[in-house]
């Protein structure tokens, strides 16, 4: 999600980092409630569902201030940060059902080592070194944490690696629409395009959810809804480069809550693939926001 410029408190890093850990605690509650709904519904549905509680609870925020305060020149971007956020969370469902939670989730958010190579790209804008030594690193946990040897990658790990490329774009799309959108507008948006996007999958994926999986799929939305609104209430006390690395927790929680859940102890090398990507991301983190730059980037959950 995007960061204002309108409504900031005075710089409080403590409580910005504070609130973006809660966030990203939510984040990993995500991944654990979808891995518990998908029991009791299809992928699909799951994804609309957890958009469209998210729009239901936006709605009345917006409708406060006008529906003319949505007027936007951009609609091509909220379209496209909708297309790879629904993506992203898609590829993520898929593969936390046929892999362990932690793997899919460090798989998914090592997006922010992708971000250089897909910059580079699109724009072939020069990127500094540090920034490529913080991704080599990262990229080098990955490894370590797929161990390919011979097999190739399984179709769940595949999924997960796509939903990071998603991520990625995502990330940046909503970096470009913070320059000139404020989070509402932008938040709006993106449910309300997600919630359509979500419509003609869980139909194709349909279905009928077990009684007993209702009260999952309420929290997973819930869940989505407190990530996003911790976010932004978190941008107003510190900016997003100085918070940006706590979106690493969301790999440590998930983690912890994969162990004790179900039971699926990292391996030695996954801890240190894990501490390669964080400590990758970071470095990377850094070095960019050490660059010239005008606008604020805002790590996002999606």
């Amino acid at each position: 999600m995007g960061t204002e410029t309108v409504g900031y408190r005075d710089e409080n890093l403590v409580v910005g980092a504070l609130l973006t850990t809660a966030a990203f605690f939510c984040v990993a509650l995500v991944g654990a409630l979808a891995k518990v709904s998908g029991q009791y519904t299809s992928t699909g549905v799951l994804l609309l569902f957890q958009n469209a509680i998210c729009l239901l609870f936006v709605l009345p925020v917006v409708s406060r201030g006008g529906f003319a305060a949505l007027r936007t020149k951009r609609i091509g971007l909220h379209l496209l940060r909708a297309a790879t956020g629904t993506g992203c969370w898609y590829a993520l469902f898929v593969a936390i059902k046929q892999i362990p939670l932690a793997n899919a989730t460090l798989l998914t958010y090592s997006a922010p080592l992708w971000m250089p190579l897909i910059a580079w790209a699109v724009t072939r804008q020069r990127v500094a070194v540090p920034t490529w030594l913080g991704a080599g690193i990262g990229f080098f946990g990955i490894l370590l944490v797929l161990q390919p040897q011979g097999h190739g990658f399984s179709a769940g790990e595949l999924s997960a690696l796509a939903g990071a490329l998603l991520l990625a774009v995502a990330m940046m799309s909503v970096r470009w629409l913070g320059a000139t959108e404020p989070v509402t507008r932008i938040l709006f948006y993106y449910f309300l395009l997600a919630t359509v996007l979500s419509v003609p999958i869980a139909i194709a994926d349909w279905q009928p959810i077990a009684p007993q999986g209702w009260p999952w799929l309420i929290a997973l939305g819930f869940a989505q809804l407190f990530s996003q609104a911790l976010i932004v209430v978190a941008y107003r006390y510190a900016s997003a480069e100085k918070v940006g690395p706590f979106i690493y927790t969301v790999i440590v929680f998930t983690a912890v809550i994969d162990w004790i859940v179900w039971d699926h102890r990292p391996t030695v090398a996954t801890y240190l693939g894990m501490a390669l990507v964080i400590g990758g991301g970071v470095l990377a983190m850094r070095a960019k926001a050490k660059q010239p730059r005008s606008t604020s980037a805002a790590p996002t959950s999606e």
